[in-house]
């Protein structure tokens, strides 16, 4: 199966998820969070530094509930028009 390149709308609301992400994190450890959410600290360096731009909404909704982000204002925050 051949993945579909990401445009370049894709990438930046993927890099904008990753900054939001991050800043919601603030002091806390990426390794905590990534294990409240039930990933791994890799998985959530690579989506903070953007480097998996679309990551699962599985993934999402564990790392906003670990994070206590409504998944609504997230949605909001990284669509590519304002809602």
């Amino acid at each position: 199966m051949v993945r579909t390149p990401l445009t370049p709308e894709e990438r930046e609301r993927g890099e904008h998820l990753g900054r939001l992400l991050r800043e919601a994190r603030g002091d806390r450890s990426m390794a905590s969070i990534a294990a409240s959410a039930g990933i791994s600290a890799e998985t959530l360096r690579k989506i903070e530094t953007g480097r998996a731009p679309t990551p699962a909404f599985f993934t999402v909704a564990a790392l906003a509930g670990a994070l206590g982000l409504s998944m609504d204002d997230l949605a909001g925050r990284c669509a590519l028009t304002p809602l």
